[in-house]
């Protein structure tokens, strides 16, 4: 692959630039964007690419339709030849996204790997960092597949199934009622024994984490998979870690800890499954075959599970260059291994045992206690080594102080807590409404969710100050919009819009302080509740029965609401996913959420949504190497919101030589403003600092009605200034010759129909070759040059 792509540069190196022979790359922001409207025009072609993600031209710009142009006698059109490189399907293609939203929780805590502080020369500390989040992203496999044990297993096959009552609610379930007086028909039969029915059950968190593994393999093939360009390792320098050759290739890292995420999942339906029935055999006087040989099956899962732990320990991911290796032999055996243990462990639950009875919870209650310690402990312990990665390179820009990382961890911790919570609620109340029958779930799950209403009050005492904040900046804002139209007749409402829309974009510098609240609240619920739900063995509500009656009325009302709660956002969870499987627009809404939040390689959880620009960017890479080889034109990459942020990377992985050919064209960038406060490792000071450098020449706009795009604030001195003056927005106050009805608030949108657009694209082609005439730039009123 490397000879063939310096066989094309020897070839078309020498190649002269023909006249107009420029070019525009548009890369689309979140939310999608047809190629017809990026281009301004109802007839585009596909150029290269697939249904999935492709680039597009105007008809008339097709290959050959230039020449014909200008054979016809017909003017050539001024400006660069445009192109639309459209990726909305990546993240909003088919129906099956919608199953991407069982994966939120995986999502985020794999952004928390990506937010660590940027620390020079602390290659250990960054490891541990990485292992910490790695080993968190762990347990919410574990979480997850607990929740659908603790569903399938304790609440229908162990409490239900064996409560003649439950049973004769829910006739489905009369083939597992053992024979007792009052029991249905049929009951009694072979599959009464509590280990059969435990063993059945366990099909179901099987079944889930096969649909895990499915999904992940799935994606992995169509994402992870695509080679990005191959060049030449350059040197590590202050930069960014996304300029390396290897960093948009994660196929070996994703395909081991995929490995070892389903063999967790197998693993810990197999505990469940054999803790009860060795529990059991372990009795005094109990047969002392299966006591033995329900040891050594617990002994074979915690060495398989410790396997399991040392590949996600094991890092696997090298972005010095493309790793085309891959662990076949790991990927395939331990999956399998896992497998044939749970299948030893169904076959050892299913023997006959004489007198076996299901009665209360199922044994095992407290792992879900040991799993959220341990979540909290490994929570803390990221905090602390991201506080002393901080304290190395501070960077007062970061968000939260280096923190975020942890801050993240921790709420995708509480979202998998709460959405497993609400799983186990929702049964319970559809097997038992009145909850006489059984004993329900964990204790700690209903703390849990009775923590939802008082962080809820928080957040919206939070919202209040907020509210104030924008009011009273809004105010502020009047006096500015005043001042700056000098001479026009005041419009009051036209001012309140204008100030409101600059007051409402500066909610987006407010996240710190949202996230922090978020935070600290969620630990310190989630602690109380922990201690609680250890502490007292109670609900909420029983724990507060001998109490104060305000605790007491307290307790009752947190617990009630937080159920429901729990139950409402679940059931709105699943209306929204099978809107989204039906409704293209509602899964273009879902895709939003994907756009900011898969941008990132699946460096911690493999069962999160994909990353597309693993695919988008090797698109751009070797979109902009070919034509700029094989032509010897110039181009200028053009990216709006989030695809500035792909234009960046896919910069940043160009060879050397065509980098410095390449410029590159931003506008509502959420380059610093976002990324370089959250991601600071990757998009800090130093790393857009040398992007700047890197490239032959780079422009931003912004407006301060923006509340996701700004200023990059790059400048090192030596060459033009990356950022422009904000652009006003809206372009007139008022009613002018050129604006004779009302402009718009513009905000994060359209900024192509600014004129400094056109200008600004004009200066970087004529910077781009200094010896080749460029567009002379029209100023037109308040105008300004460089």
């Amino acid at each position: 692959m490397e000879r063939a792509q310096e066989r094309l540069a020897g070839r078309h190196a020498d190649r002269p630039t023909e006249p107009g022979q420029d070019l525009e790359l548009l890369v689309h922001g979140v939310g999608g964007a047809t190629p017809e409207k990026m281009l301004g025009d109802p007839r585009t072609v596909r150029v290269t690419g697939d249904d999935t993600a492709a680039v597009f031209r105007r008809a008339e710009d097709a290959e050959g339709a230039g020449q014909d142009a200008r054979a016809a006698g017909r003017r050539p059109r001024s400006g660069p030849v445009r192109e639309a490189y459209v990726w909305c399907n990546l993240t909003s293609g088919d129906g099956s996204r919608a199953l991407w939203l069982l994966l939120l929780p995986f999502m985020v805590v794999n952004l928390a790997h990506w937010m660590r502080p940027a620390a020079p020369g602390r290659q250990r500390t960054v490891r541990l960092y990485g292992l910490l989040v790695r080993l968190a992203a762990l347990t919410l496999t574990t979480l997850l597949v607990g929740a659908a044990c603790e569903v399938a297993l304790d609440l229908v096959a162990w409490q239900c199934a064996g409560v003649p009552g439950c049973v004769r609610r829910h006739s489905w379930l009369g083939f597992l009622a053992p024979a007792a007086g009052g029991a249905p028909a049929g009951s009694g039969g072979w599959w009464s024994a509590p280990g059969r029915r435990l063993a059945l059950a366990a099909t179901l968190p099987a079944a889930l984490t096969g649909l895990l593994w499915y999904l992940s393999r799935r994606t992995w093939s169509a994402y992870e998979s695509h080679r990005p360009l191959s060049r030449a390792p350059e040197p590590d320098t202050d930069g960014s870690a996304l300029a390396r050759p290897g960093f948009w290739y994660g196929r070996r890292l994703v395909a081991r800890l995929r490995a070892a995420h389903t063999a967790t999942g197998l693993l810990t339906v197999a505990a469940a499954v054999a803790t009860p029935t060795a529990r059991f055999d372990h009795r005094p006087g109990g047969p002392a075959a299966l006591d033995v040989l329900g040891l050594l099956l617990l002994a074979a899962l915690l060495v398989c599970a410790g396997v399991a732990v040392g590949v996600v320990c094991r890092r696997g991911r090298s972005e010095h260059r493309l790793d085309q290796r891959l662990d076949r032999h790991l990927v395939r055996r331990l999956p399998l291994g896992a497998l044939g243990l749970l299948l030893l462990t169904l076959l050892y639950a299913g023997w006959s045992r004489p007198g076996w009875q299901s009665t209360g919870r199922l044994p095992g209650d407290p792992a879900f206690g040991a799993l959220t310690a341990a979540q909290g402990l490994l929570v803390v312990a990221l905090g602390a080594v991201a506080r002393d990665l901080y304290r190395r390179c501070p960077d007062p820009r970061a968000g939260m102080r280096g923190l975020g990382g942890p801050a993240v961890a921790l709420l995708a911790c509480a979202l998998g807590g709460v959405i497993s919570g609400g799983v186990a609620q929702r049964v319970a109340d559809w097997l038992d409404g009145t909850r006489a029958l059984l004993a329900g779930p964990p204790v700690l799950l209903t703390w849990q969710a009775s923590a939802i209403p008082p962080l809820l009050v928080v957040l919206l005492l939070l919202g209040v100050r907020l509210a104030l904040d924008i009011a009273r900046l809004a105010r502020a804002e009047r006096d500015r919009v005043r001042r700056e139209h000098p001479g026009e007749p005041e419009d009051p409402s036209r001012t309140r819009a204008v100030a409101h829309a600059r007051a409402m974009a500066t909610l987006t510098d407010r996240a710190p302080l949202i996230l922090a609240v978020l935070t600290a609240a969620t630990l310190l619920l989630g602690s109380a509740a922990l201690a609680g739900a250890l502490a007292t063995g109670k609900t909420p509500d029983g724990a507060a029965r001998r109490t104060h009656h305000v605790v007491q009325a307290v307790a009752e009302t947190s617990q009630a609401l937080g159920s429901w709660l729990v139950g409402f956002g679940f059931l709105l969870f699943v209306t929204w996913g099978r809107r989204a499987y039906k409704d293209a627009s509602a899964r273009r809404t879902i895709g939003i959420l994907w756009d900011v939040g898969t941008f990132w390689p699946r460096a911690a959880h493999p069962f999160a949504p994909p990353c597309y620009a693993e695919r988008a960017v090797p698109d751009l890479t070797w979109r902009m190497a070919t034509w700029t080889r094989h032509t010897g034109g110039r181009l200028v990459l053009s990216g709006h919101s989030q695809g500035s942020v792909l234009a960046a990377a896919a910069a940043w992985q160009l060879p050397p030589s065509v980098r410095g050919r390449v410029a590159l064209l931003t506008y509502g960038s959420p380059l610093e403003r976002l990324y370089g406060r959250w991601f600071p490792a990757h998009f800090g000071p130093p790393a857009l600092a040398a992007l700047h450098h890197d490239i032959a020449c780079w422009r931003n706009l912004h407006r301060p009605t923006d509340p996701i795009g700004g200023p990059v604030r790059v400048c090192d001195g030596t060459t033009p200034k990356v950022d422009h003056e904000p652009l006003r927005d809206p372009l007139a106050y008022g009613r002018t010759p050129e604006h004779p009805l009302p402009a718009p608030i513009l905000g994060h949108s359209d900024y192509q129909a600014d004129p400094a657009f056109t200008r600004e694209r004009a200066h970087l082609l004529g910077r781009l070759r200094p010896e080749l005439p460029g567009q002379r730039p029209d100023p037109g009123p308040g105008g300004d040059r460089e």
